[in-house]
């Protein structure tokens, strides 16, 4: 089975997204997208990484994630996966720093676009469930600027794509999973 956790900021996602694992039980690997750019972050991982069940194990994969994944998924019953916002992020922060005078959208895209099938393509060949944390970013107004609507974009494109595999979707609001996929009644 396969999850997908959206929501706003502080909603409740990567809560929810460790409950659900485990309730799933087993071997649970913690796959984390987070840099550490600033003091800040840094203090907020270590936070994470101490909050989280001795037994589960930590893989640290910020880009290409899916190629991060075949050995260590292999030896888990659970995948969370924290978190697609991130991972999009570290996407259009590497274009960047590639000293480019322009941004180049189509490039970004197109990687995004690989970075999500391969992931999907990582959890057809697994046994493992996987839980997918991601924002939700499309409920705002539109942004001002070139580049941050790209990223919003992007992060919707891979949401709608990942929503689409996911047997199930939740969007957290105030730490309350509302269940989208499958619909009641459906």
């Amino acid at each position: 089975m396969n999850y997908l956790l959206l929501g706003g900021a502080r909603s409740g996602k990567s809560s929810y997204a460790e409950r659900l694992a485990k309730e799933l039980g087993g071997r649970v690997l913690f796959v984390a997208t987070a840099e550490a750019g600033d003091e800040e972050m840094r203090r907020r991982i270590e936070k994470h990484k101490k909050g989280r069940p001795a037994g589960w194990k930590t893989l640290e994969a910020s880009l290409d994630v899916a190629a991060c994944l075949p050995g260590p998924a292999v030896q888990a019953d659970v995948v969370i996966l924290d978190c697609i916002t991130l991972l999009m992020n570290n996407i259009l922060c590497r274009q960047m720093a590639g000293g480019e005078a322009e941004l180049d959208a189509e490039r970004v895209e197109k990687e995004a676009n690989l970075e999500i099938d391969a992931l999907i393509e990582c959890m057809k060949k697994s046994q493992a469930s996987f839980i997918i944390v991601s924002n939700e970013v499309g409920c705002g107004l539109v942004p001002a600027d070139a580049m941050s609507r790209l990223y919003r974009d992007m992060l919707g494109r891979a949401n709608q794509t990942l929503a689409a595999f996911a047997d199930y979707v939740y969007l957290m609001v105030a730490g309350i999973p509302l269940p989208l996929k499958p619909q009641a009644g459906a």
